[in-house]
């Protein structure tokens, strides 16, 4: 199984959700290929927010290796799973979808809404990890069903 998760900078969410989702996989012996990119390039090569890697730490994921890297069309070939964090995300990458096939990869990360970036609400980085926790538990939970 391969998962890509997808915010806009690629140094908040997505590499939160990229983190959660591998460490919970090994915890449970699965050898999935997770990784993370961002809609857009402001980041490519940077680590992640250090309030991210704060947060993730605060719960055991170590995601301080991570490099931010731009969406590419060539992930719609490489990953079974492009996970997107908002509509915007969602719009973007869709519009680099090349195939029918290349479409039904992406979906939103929460089925029922939007993870919100926490980039601006230091405040916000704890609810943020909960909820990508949360998810990540149910996408192993609902993927290892299929």
């Amino acid at each position: 199984m391969k998962i890509l998760m997808v915010c806009l900078g690629n140094i908040c969410r997505s590499p939160l959700a990229h983190g959660v989702l591998a460490h919970l996989a090994e915890k449970q012996g699965l050898h999935w290929e997770i990784d993370s990119a961002g809609t857009g390039d402001w980041h490519v090569g940077q680590g992640p927010d250090r309030r991210s890697v704060a947060v993730a730490n605060k719960y055991g994921v170590d995601i301080s290796q991570q490099r931010a890297q731009f969406f590419i069309p060539e992930f719609f070939d490489r990953y079974d799973h492009i996970l997107v964090m908002d509509e915007n995300n969602y719009r973007d990458v869709l519009a680099q979808a090349r195939t029918e096939k290349d479409r039904k990869k992406v979906q939103m990360f929460l089925a029922d809404g939007i993870v919100p970036d926490p980039y601006f609400d230091e405040n916000q980085f704890e609810p943020v990890y909960q909820m990508i926790e949360a998810r990540c538990q149910e996408l192993i939970r609902d993927l290892v069903k299929k």
